[in-house]
């Protein structure tokens, strides 16, 4: 008696979402199947990891974080152009770190002259990650997705108090939307309806579960995400069958555990190499979660997971 692997049979399958415009646009989603479950279904389009570039200097990153971009962390283009010059990004995530009402609080045109000069530097896929807050993103991601029409940019976090404002920019300009919701299967189901119900095609949506890092909140994110593709492929949910993006670089370097140096506390080892394992570690748990884009940090994070990733797809 021959003896079978009992498989899941999947009767869902994920969206397809392009970002960017050009040759070097990229697909993602259109998963028939777990993540990396090859042995039951399809991944046409393997899970890519982005570079996160922030639209002024960082003020309090880490000298081992701050290394790899010492030459352009004044200068977001040259930043981004850095990252795929060099480190071979095929997406930029620009981070509005000061636009930020509780930070610097820049003039969104100030901010949007910025979004437009690394959009027009770039040949890749761009994401551009407003503020999380409400109404400051109302106002400058509908600038944002004026300034890049014809880039088929993705822009976010577009949450149910914005949608209407953002939504309606994002299909004027042909943008995709990063659908925003606090951890929850529920709210992002709601949240991908009104989309659907303004006139978003899904074609142009994509999901952000909210993100936490590793030993802070990953574990929510993961079950939330986890039970969004259950979901999405063995409950046939539509309104759950959308490619997942995860910011995932500042949640991981903002924890004490990526800041102690060695001296600080022995016990934890080097810094360097504990941070970026850190990172690593948390964007392959997410990748495992369902995530189509992980945002990160650190080059050696990035070639660690993109290494990980290249094996699981064979």
């Amino acid at each position: 008696m021959v003896f079978e692997i009992p498989k899941i049979n999947y009767t869902g399958k994920i969206k397809e979402v392009s970002i960017g415009a050009g040759p070097k646009a990229l697909k993602i989603g259109g998963e028939g199947c777990y993540p990396f479950y090859l042995f039951e279904g399809e991944m046409p389009n393997p899970p890519k990891v982005a570079f996160e570039v922030w639209d002024h200097t960082p003020q309090d990153w880490q000298e081992w974080a701050l290394q790899p971009f010492k030459d352009v962390i004044h200068d977001p283009v040259a930043w981004a152009k850095k990252c795929i010059d060099v480190y071979g990004a095929e997406i930029i995530a620009l981070q509005l770190k000061s636009a930020d009402p509780n930070g610097l609080n820049k003039d969104v045109e100030d901010v949007v002259a910025v979004v437009k000069n690394v959009a027009d530097a770039i040949d890749v896929p761009l994401i551009v990650w407003g503020t999380a807050n409400d109404e400051k993103d109302a106002a400058l991601l509908r600038r944002v997705a004026e300034v890049c029409e014809g880039k088929n940019v993705a822009i976010g976090p577009v949450s149910e108090k914005n949608y209407k404002q953002v939504g309606a920019m994002a299909i004027g300009y042909g943008q995709v939307v990063l659908s925003s919701t606090p951890i929850d299967v529920n709210l992002a189901k709601q949240l991908n309806i009104l989309l659907g119900n303004l006139g978003v095609s899904d074609e142009k949506i994509a999901v952000d579960p909210t993100t936490g890092g590793l030993g802070y909140g990953l574990e929510y994110s993961y079950s939330v995400m986890e039970r969004d593709r259950m979901a999405a492929l063995t409950q046939e949910d539509a309104k759950l069958q959308y490619p997942i993006i995860c910011n995932l670089a500042h949640e991981v370097w903002k924890t004490k555990e990526t800041r102690l140096k060695k001296e600080d506390d022995p016990k934890l080892g080097d810094e360097r190499k504990r941070s970026i394992l850190m990172e690593a570690i948390a964007a392959m748990s997410l990748l495992i979660g369902g995530a189509d884009v992980v945002i990160m940090r650190h080059p050696e994070s990035v070639s660690l997971v993109k290494e990980i990733i290249k094996e699981l797809m064979g």
